[in-house]
Parts: structure tokens; sequence; C-alpha cells
């Protein structure tokens, strides 16, 4: 009515009424009536602002890879950031007059893109794949001191990195590559345990060698030991039966000498007399033999000889 019109906004808006070419209104959440034809309205939203982003950059070592993620902005200076964008509203009083407030996340969004190529062109690709969080900090501090930040009035409340991809070849290369490295290991680990099985086996071998050997030294000392024995007690054998010859050598000659002795003293006696003194101590029987023998070299001078059955049956008795 008459130009007249009411506008409200919420606390999360920065509006700035200026007429005439002069600031007449500044302040959040701001509500009041304003001469149409007069006025121009900015209306700079300064909530929290989350952007998702995803683009492709090339690593250290000229492999493409894919990042995505999001930045969360604020507008902390809507008056800077209304001189550098046009957020002026239509006449409506709702919608902007330009595309200008479209602008803004782009603007974010490239500068995030810029530092994060400089992130990852610094990196090989194994080194960034594993350094996502690492890349998402260095992005969030760079934005912080980033000049093109601070001149767009805006403040950067946080930055996450959701994926760092590989190309699906380069993912499969390098799933070969680690498959590859992880079967290898498996078989390092194989073997190290087959050395490992192989050098206790020797070891338990060489042991037994060691065993065996130090029992064959025992057993070849005893043997020793026992040869020893042996060869004493044939010595001392030796010695027994030479002792023993040697006695029975003084004996032999004892006996010859006394059956020498014996024969020099009888050399001179009477045939008769030493068949006497043989005779005695004889038997009765082997002197009745004696006598027959006697007879029987005298037989020529016999006549005839009469031998009654009561002496041969006496002979007989004592004979058995």
């Amino acid at each position: 009515m008459f130009g007249f019109r009411f506008i409200k906004v919420p606390p999360t808006q920065h509006l700035i009424h200026y007429s005439r070419g002069k600031i007449r209104r500044s302040g959040r959440g701001l509500a009041f009536w304003y001469f149409a034809p007069f006025a121009t309205l900015v209306s700079v939203p300064t909530g929290s602002t989350e952007i998702p982003f995803i683009f492709e950059e090339t690593t250290g070592d000229f492999q493409t890879v894919t990042l995505q993620g999001t930045v969360t902005y604020q507008v902390a200076d809507p008056a800077r950031l209304a001189l550098l964008l046009d957020f002026t509203l239509a006449p409506d009083g709702v919608s902007y007059r330009t595309e200008d407030p479209d602008q803004l996340p782009q603007r974010v969004t490239n500068a995030v893109q810029v530092l994060a190529k400089v992130e990852l062109q610094s990196r090989p690709l194994k080194d960034a794949l594993r350094a996502a969080d690492a890349i998402a900090t260095s992005v969030r501090v760079a934005l912080g001191a980033s000049p093109e930040i601070a001149a767009l009035g805006v403040e950067i409340i946080g930055l996450s990195v959701l994926a760092l991809k590989p190309t699906p070849e380069t993912a499969r290369a390098i799933e070969a590559e680690t498959r590859e490295a992880l079967l290898k290991k498996a078989d390092e680990a194989t073997y190290a345990r087959r050395n490992s099985a192989v050098e206790q086996e020797r070891s338990i071998r060489e042991n037994e060698l060691k065993t065996d050997q130090v029992v064959q030294e025992r057993q070849q000392a005893l043997k020793a030991q026992e040869m020893q024995s042996k060869i004493g007690l044939e010595e001392s054998k030796r010695q027994l039966v030479s002792l023993a010859a040697e006695n029975s050598r003084q004996q032999s000659e004892a006996k010859a000498y006394a059956v020498r002795s014996l024969f020099e003293a009888l050399a001179g006696a009477d045939p008769k007399v030493l068949q006497a003194v043989a005779s005695s101590g004889m038997a009765p029987e082997q002197m009745i033999a004696q006598a027959f023998q006697e007879l029987s070299q005298r037989a020529d001078k016999i006549g005839q000889l009469n031998i009654t059955p009561d002496l041969l049956q006496d002979l007989i008795a004592k004979k058995k």
C-alpha cells in the first residue's frame, strides 16, 4: 500500500537495508517496514552450509584418483561478502535478483580443489590412499589461511574426505600387487617355518651325533680298559704258567736227582737183596705171584709141580 512493504528475516540471514545509497539498517533477524521505490535489500545467509564435492586429480606418481568429501563453511563477514557478490533481493523480497549467491559454494569448492590438488601431487598413490585423513587436515588448515577465503568473508567450519579412490584399473593392479605381496609374505612365513624346522632338526641331529660320539668314545674307553685288564690277566696267567713250569721243572729235576741218587746207591748192591727189599711190604698174593714167576723161569729144572685147588680158590677170592 502506497509502496510500503514489510520484511522479516530469520536469525540465519543478515539483512542490509539501503535507502538512497545509505545503509539504514543492518543485522540478523530484522523485521521492519520499508518504502520499496527507494529501498534496496541485501540478504546474506550466515548459517552453516555443507557442500559436497567430488573431483578427479593426479597424484605425485601421475595416477588419477577420485576425491569425495564435504566442506562446511559459514559467512563470518556478511558486509565484505555483499561487496564481492550481489545478494540483492528481488522486488518480491524473497528471491535474489542475480545468480551471484549460487557462486559462493562453487568458489569455496574451487578453493578446496586447488589445495587438495597440491596435497595429492605431493604424495605418491599408495601414500595418498593411506593419508586421506591427513590430506583433509592439511586442506582444512590451508583453507583457514587462504586469502581467497578470507576475502570472501567466509569461515571454514569443517572439511572431511569421505573417499579417496583410484581408477578401477589401478585399483585392480594395487589389489593384485597387494595380494601378491601378502602371498609372498605367506610363502616367506612358510619358508621361515620350514627353515626353522630344518634348523631344529639339524640341531637335534647334531646333538644325537654328539651323543653317539660321546657314547662311542666311552665304549672305546671301556673296551680299552677291558683290553688292558685282559692283557694284565693274560700277563698274570703267563707269569703263572711260567712259574708253574719252572716249579714243575724244578720238581722233575728234584725227582730225577732222587732217582739218580737212588740208582747210584743201589748200583753196587746184590740183586737178590734188592729183590728182597722190593718184596717187603707186598701183599701175600703179590708174593705168591712173584713166586710163580720165579718158578716159571726155572721150569726146566722142575720135574713136577702140584698146586692145590684151595690155594687157587683162596687167590681168586682175595682178588675179588
